[in-house]
């Protein structure tokens, strides 16, 4: 069972004014002549983390962290203008180039593998590898699984917190009603919205309850960023075409990748993971036996490391 590598911190960071109202915080970790490796968290809205650097051998990579619009130390922070999965990408391809990279390998989990995918599938010719966790295809039955009806039945307890702010009436359509609410002019309202909606995801995440997980989720700053951001995603079916990531994915035909998805993942189901596999032959399938959402369960952080180890062999 592979760990985690010991804890290190940036060689150097940039601070990215990708227009007039956003700058992205970016920083490099490990070799700065290894393997380029970009790194892309989820939420949408989540941030960086000092454990999201400890996934690559910092001998044998160039890790790339940054944090996307509006949230971790990317300023202005929660902010939801001029946000949308075309900007996400344009910042992407914006690092790339300001670092100087040909090509490089995209890990991304979550949100973040929605991310890499959308990207290789636009610039394959830029892409070394993919590693990937905890797929997510970003479909409106993706998002209604989670937030209207399908994981409220695994988790009817957490469920009646996280409906709680949203009155009776707008209760069927659970993510229409939390954009007004966070969205709104009432500051308490939002704060109360985002704590709820980022706890459910929070407390779900992991197979085995966990309460760093619950605890990361729901810091104000956190909660409030992922729950405006992933909303507003989310009420606008990802800024994606229907069933995007699927249709393009012969796009990927010349990309080698690892899928790494949690049997017991009940935020994304891992028939997600099944689709994309049959999509994307190129992409190596590893449903961990006993592991839910998170990158930090034990069999996850395993394959994932693995995944990175063997990618730093062939590379």
């Amino acid at each position: 069972m592979r760990t985690l590598y010991p804890a290190l911190n940036p060689y150097d960071r940039h601070n990215l004014a990708v227009d007039p109202l956003h700058t992205l915080h970016i920083e490099e970790c490990g070799n700065p002549h290894g393997i380029p490796a970009l790194f892309l968290h989820g939420g949408p809205g989540g941030g960086c983390s000092e454990v999201h650097r400890r996934f690559f051998d910092p001998q044998h990579y160039r890790i790339i962290l940054f944090d996307q619009r509006g949230c971790g130390r990317s300023t202005p922070h929660a902010e939801l203008r001029e946000n949308t999965t075309d900007h996400l990408l344009s910042d992407i391809e914006r690092i790339r180039q300001l670092l100087g990279i040909d090509r490089w390998l995209l890990f991304g989990g979550s949100w973040g593998s929605t991310l890499a995918l959308a990207y290789a599938e636009q610039r394959p010719e830029q892409v070394l590898g993919l590693v990937l966790r905890g797929i997510f295809l970003c479909r409106d039955e993706d998002i209604e699984w989670f937030y209207q009806t399908g994981a409220n039945r695994l988790f009817p307890d957490y469920w009646e917190d996280f409906v709680r702010p949203v009155p009776k009436s707008e209760r069927g359509e659970m993510v229409k009603a939390y954009y007004r609410l966070l969205t709104g002019d009432d500051a308490k309202l939002r704060r109360q919205a985002a704590h709820a909606w980022s706890e459910w995801e929070g407390r779900t995440a992991t197979l085995r309850p966990d309460r760093a997980t619950r605890d990361f989720f729901t810091q104000p700053a956190v909660a409030l960023s992922m729950a405006r951001i992933e909303c507003h995603y989310f009420s606008h079916h990802a800024f994606l075409e229907p069933n995007q990531l699927l249709e393009r994915a012969h796009r990927l035909i010349e990309i080698p990748g690892v899928i790494v998805h949690g049997r017991y993942d009940s935020i994304c189901p891992v028939d997600q993971a099944f689709a994309l596999k049959k999509a994307w032959p190129q992409g190596r399938l590893i449903i961990v036996p006993d592991a839910s959402h998170a990158a930090t369960e034990p069999g996850t952080v395993s394959a994932l490391v693995e995944a990175t180890d063997d990618f730093a062999g062939r590379l």
